[in-house]
Formats: C-alpha cells, structure tokens, sequence
C-alpha cells in the first residue's frame, strides 16, 4: 500500500484543511508531518466553522485513526484548547487521535525568546507569528528539544534544563518578560496531554500500511515556505514539501503513492518577505475582500496578486506533483480579465524559472478572459462556463499536471471533481 501526501504549492493558506477532510473518507489514516500550531487549516460543513492547529483535518470523519508525526512541534496549551473545542462540538479525539513520542514540545521560553529574536531584528522582522515555532525547532535541531515522549521519562528535569538555558540567552538579549500564565496553561496542557496515545508513530504508519491501510499524509504551510527551497530567510522553520513526510512520519521515499498539490486560482502570502505578483491596488483589495484573505490563527491581512505560475512549477517540481488542486475559483468569479505570470524579468532579461532570489523580479503577465459566473452555484464540471475550462486548459499546459479537483466555494459540498472517468 502506497502513501499518498497533500500539500500546499504557494505561500501557504491554501486550502489544504477542507480537502484533506473531503479526500479522507477514502482513507484509513491521515497524518500530520510538519508544522506547527502557526498554521490554522479551516473548514466548514453543516453550518459549522472549524479552525484546526495541531490536529490533522481527518479528525471530523469518525472511523479514522489521526496521528500528529515526529516532524509537528506541539504545544501543550495551544492544543488543550484546539482539543478541548472540538471535543465540546460533539467529536471523540481521544479514541482516534494517537502523538508521537518524538514529536518535539514547544515550551513557554520558545514563546519569549520568539518575540525576543523578532523584536532584536528591529527592521528586518522575518513576520513569525509568535508561536515559538522556530525556536522549537533550533533546539530540535542543536538536539536540545524536549519531545512528548519525555513526559514519560525524567521530564520535570529535562523541562528545567531547557528553561534554564533559554533564560539564560533572554538575559544576554536584555528581554523583559512574564513567563508565570504561559507556565500556568502549559503545564495545564502537559496533563491533558497525558490522556493522549503517545506512539513511536513510524512504527505504527507503517505497520498500518503492512495491513494494507490507506494513509494520507498532510502538510502544513506551503512549498514556498519550505526551510530549503522557500524564499530563504522569509519561510517557516520546517521542510514543507514532499520530502518532509518521509522525515516527518518515518516512511520511506518508495511508500509515496499521488502526491497533491493544493494551489490558489491566484496568489496570497502573508507577513514579510518577496512576493512577485503582489497587488497594490484596489484589484489587490477586491480580491483580498472577496477571498476573506485572513489568517484563520493570526487574523493577520493576507498580501494578495494574481497566480504566480514560474512559482507553482517550481513547487510541483520539487514536490513531484502528480495531481492539482485549484481552491478559491469563486473568488474571481467578477472579474472581467485574470492575469497569471508566466515568466520574470530579472536586470532586463526574461526567464521562465524561479532563481535563487526573487527579490525585485518583475512578473511578466498574460492575460486571459474572466468567466463573470458564479460559481458557487456549480454543481458538476459540466456546468463550468467555457472562460473557466479555458482557465483550467491554460493552467493544465503550463504546469503539465492535470486539475483534479476544483473548489467552488468554502463549504465541503463545494468541491467539484474532474476527470471522473478514470
């Protein structure tokens, strides 16, 4: 049995949260492989929204096993009250959702010293969302993290030596701060984690996978924020693409089955960095009003500009996409003409690839006719007005992976799919 991977193509914000929910029912597990709580996967169904942080999207369906992977950051507090909401909307976690052991805990100094960092770059603010994320996983990697496993094991002394060195670097940073309501709800959450199932979870995924279970492995951000290949230093601390299953979940590369690439019809990214096709305009706006562009744990304003194409092949290639996903296709339900980048200018000269820095390319457009329909109203892709199947043929040609599955509005029976002859 093959392992499939879901995963976003941009800047994050995708989409990835509502599609895992409506592919899981054709699987066994779903799993989360990297990432943290800064990344908020958001669905709604039966009149009912939910923001997941930690938890992975298939927690909603019932019969299926959930496993947070090695490759996740937790934090104890953060997903107490993540838990503790949907269990009070009626949903069992504690039957269904299983931790790794070697998932690394995000600590209250994380935290602190995450503002810390951010406040001491002054002007050249990376735009962290304060989670402690990447702090968590400096110590992963300098192997000076705690990890949920070591609840089990010495862990009031593990937790005070890493306390202790962190406070000792706050020190040397001149920081101020109040570490006693964050301690409070962690250690808060330290308990209630301990009536989770703590598994060693490369083990059991492929053991289920033995069994002959389907598993669907789900990403966190997107491609273009990946440690590596993302748009370096303005990325997340964790590998985002779909090698990061393999390390994240413990599965080797030759377990990978369909890789899912989640893209926008156009383009969003939030907090600092480079962003080619960003719009400054009120069509910038229209489109940032009309998506509710934003961020579903932050509240932050997403950048927004049309769909960035030299991009989005980049991520597919690096990913070895073999399907697409296209989200958010009602969003520019209005608009006489769409635009999409299919090259950069870079010191006068046109290339067709992402280079190492795309700081200050200008984005070569084409432009193709609006389909003026609503599509929120489409119930089948025999429906799609002929502007929209050219949109979808144009992106077809120029990735070279077919558009599997479109998303026509923000609820789960808004997600049409094509090709349903194979």
């Amino acid at each position: 049995m093959k392992v499939d991977i879901l995963l976003g193509l941009q800047w994050g914000d995708e989409g990835k949260g509502k599609v895992v929910d409506v592919l899981t029912p054709r699987y066994d597990v779903v799993a989360r492989f990297q990432g943290g709580p800064n990344a908020g996967h958001t669905l709604e169904f039966e009149g009912q929204k939910y923001v997941l942080r930690s938890i992975p999207s298939g927690i909603f369906q019932g019969d299926k096993v959930n496993i947070i992977g090695n490759g996740v950051v937790l934090d104890p507090a953060l997903f107490k009250a993540e838990a503790e909401a949907l269990e009070a909307s009626g949903h069992n976690l504690k039957e269904r959702l299983h931790i790794s052991k070697k998932a690394h805990l995000i600590l209250p100094t994380h935290r602190i010293l995450d503002a810390a960092y951010e406040a001491a770059k002054g002007d050249a603010k990376v735009g962290t969302t304060g989670k402690g994320i990447g702090p968590t996983y400096t110590d992963k990697i300098s192997r000076n993290g705690v990890r949920v496993g070591d609840i089990l094991h010495d862990f009031d002394k593990k937790y005070a030596a890493a306390k202790a060195r962190h406070e000792q670097i706050l020190k040397g940073l001149n920081y101020e701060y109040d570490l006693s309501e964050l301690e409070k709800a962690w250690f808060e959450g330290i308990e209630y984690l301990k009536q989770f199932k703590f598994v060693d979870s490369e083990h059991e995924i492929n053991g289920l996978l033995s069994d002959g279970k389907s598993v669907l492995c789900e990403g966190a951000q997107g491609t273009m924020l990946d440690i590596d290949f993302g748009s370096y230093p303005f990325v997340t601390s964790s590998n985002t693409i779909c090698a990061g299953a393999c390390t994240g979940l413990g599965i080797a590369p030759n377990k990978i089955g369909e890789v899912y690439g989640i893209f926008k019809a156009y383009c969003t990214r939030v907090g600092a960095g480079p962003f080619p096709t960003e719009l400054f305009d009120k069509t910038g706006d229209q489109i940032c009003t009309l998506g509710h562009e934003f961020g579903s744990v932050t509240g932050r304003k997403r950048r927004c500009g049309w769909i960035d194409l030299v991009a989005l092949k980049y991520a597919i290639m690096v990913d070895g996409v073999t399907k697409l996903i296209m989200m958010k296709s009602d969003v520019l339900d209005s608009f006489e003409t769409i635009k999409a980048c299919v090259a950069y200018k870079v010191n006068g000269e046109e290339i067709d690839y992402f280079p190492f820095d795309i700081e200050g390319v200008e984005p070569v457009y084409v432009e193709l006719p609006g389909w003026q329909t609503d599509m929120t109203k489409m119930q089948s892709e025999d429906e799609f007005p002929e502007e929209f199947n050219a949109y979808l043929s144009f992106l077809e040609e120029q990735l070279g992976v077919p558009v599997k599955i479109v998303s026509v509005g923000p609820d789960r029976e808004q997600t049409i799919e094509r090709y349903t002859e194979e």
